[in-house]
């Protein structure tokens, strides 16, 4: 692969951009990048201190962070990956194609190549995957101002400095959690230990799923949270951004696929077109597949329909209003789930849940469109023919029916998926919606077919 690398400190590009961006933030200038192209903003990166341009390179938002990198010369890059916090440059590194990996990866120093590979070797989306490997650790036979004059010296080196870990001088295992506001306000000839917290820490396994290290922090209200191995010994940490970042990225793709598409896995403007068509036409393809089925239940019930042209009025009603409650239900247990407000082994009690419900959403939209029938008959706005009042009670108690199974189904699908090692964002509004069309075509004739027999049918 022929690659034009550049210098790291070239460019009156890059004086331009520092001028041109005084006074912004680190964000501000984030931005900034990732609307320059990949050549642009790597010369600007690369023409930049070296502090400034790593201190943009940690930044999560800057995007085509591992390209710029792999235009870079070996020597200059392992320059700007030896500044960056362990685990952003396992990231970046993931990016990469072999070769240029291999090319990085062999730039580094040794205990930085150890820690890195470390991290590289957890699964996705678990706290070994998002942790970093930087952190203030101190045995307990410190005392507070030795504890001190450690931060003071390694604190640049660190990602971040919410807390100091306490461990044991012998067996290394995590034995206290001290915050730095409890370490500022102690004694300095006093140990450590009577600054840290009271009971045992908290802590996750590496191989724990994110959303739960995301629930821990926020139930025990830690801005980070340390990851231990089965001997208690302390491998890294998962401080609330690394979360904050990681359960962003997942919300967006699940909201995507929750639309009725595969997830873009890059920002909209930034998929190319046939990107974009590739990642769209999958679902709109299945999806008019499944709408197809719709077209087959008309046809069945075509003479119906003949008899009946009256009950054609409100196929869109009966369609929206099924499809409408599949969504709702879907969406409340997709949530649920994924806060862990719900387990799988609750869908008996969600279903128990919904069923009631059901029934009463749709008695109360029932009610509405017989109203309306009784209302437009009454005001001669239309004529619904002389078995009208039949016709009122067909869509009343169709909607109850359509309603109740939209609600039931899209509240199941969820439970199904998650039972099949599916992602329950799958079951996307649009999926929920095809399917309860086609049942509640079938549930309204079904339904026409009881109480207007003898009379329209």
């Amino acid at each position: 692969m022929n690659i034009n690398r550049f210098p790291l400190r070239a460019g009156h590009a890059a004086r331009a951009f520092i001028n041109n961006s005084r006074g912004a933030t680190i964000a501000e200038r984030v931005d900034a990048l990732n609307a320059l192209s990949i050549q642009d903003a790597g010369r600007v990166l690369c023409g930049m201190p070296l502090d400034y341009a790593v201190n943009i390179l940690d930044r999560p938002e800057l995007r085509n962070a591992a390209q710029i990198l792999a235009l870079i010369s070996a020597e200059d890059a392992a320059r700007l990956l030896h500044g960056m916090s362990n685990d952003r440059v396992a990231d970046v590194l993931l990016e990469l194609d072999g070769e240029t990996r291999a090319r990085l990866f062999s730039s580094l120093d040794e205990p930085v190549r150890v820690a890195i590979q470390h991290l590289m070797g957890y699964p996705p989306r678990t706290a070994g995957g998002i942790m970093t490997t930087e952190f203030v650790s101190v045995p307990d036979s410190w005392t507070v101002a030795q504890t001190l004059d450690h931060v003071r010296q390694v604190e640049r080196s660190r990602e971040t400095v919410y807390a100091i870990y306490v461990l044991d001088e012998i067996s290394h295992a995590l034995m206290h959690v001290v915050t730095l506001r409890r370490l500022i306000t102690g004694e300095p000839d006093a140990s450590i230990l009577t600054v840290a917290q009271k009971g045992a820490p908290v802590s996750a396994d590496p191989l724990m799923k994110q959303e739960d290290v995301a629930r821990l922090i926020r139930k025990h209200d830690l801005l980070a949270l340390p990851v231990i191995d089965e001997h208690g010994q302390v491998l890294g940490i998962v401080t609330v951004d690394d979360v904050i970042d990681t359960m962003i990225s997942d919300t967006t793709e699940a909201a995507q696929r929750f639309g009725g598409m595969e997830a873009l896995g890059q920002p909209y403007m930034k998929i190319g077109f046939a990107g974009m068509i590739r990642k769209r036409a999958g679902w709109l393809a299945a999806l008019f597949l499944g709408e197809m089925l719709t077209a087959s239940a008309m046809q069945h019930f075509e003479g119906e329909l003949e008899k009946a042209v009256v009950l054609t009025l409100f196929i869109p009603l009966i369609m929206s209003s099924g499809g409408n409650s599949g969504s709702q239900a879907t969406s409340l247990i997709i949530r649920a789930l994924a806060l862990g407000e719900l387990k799988l082994s609750d869908w008996w009690k969600v279903l128990f849940r919904e069923l009631p419900t059901g029934i009463v959403l749709g008695a109360i939209l029932g009610l509405v469109g017989f109203i309306r029938i009784i209302f437009w008959q009454s005001a001669g706005l239309y004529d619904y023919g002389p078995h009208w009042l039949m016709v009122a009670v067909t869509v009343f108690a169709a909607l109850i029916g359509i309603v109740t199974f939209g609600s039931i189904c899209g509240s199941m699908l969820p439970f199904v998926l998650q039972k099949l090692r599916l992602d329950p964002a799958s079951a996307s509004a649009p999926f929920v919606a095809t399917l309860v069309d086609v049942t509640g075509l079938v549930i309204y004739f079904s339904v026409a077919l009881l109480i207007l027999s003898g009379t329209l049918l």
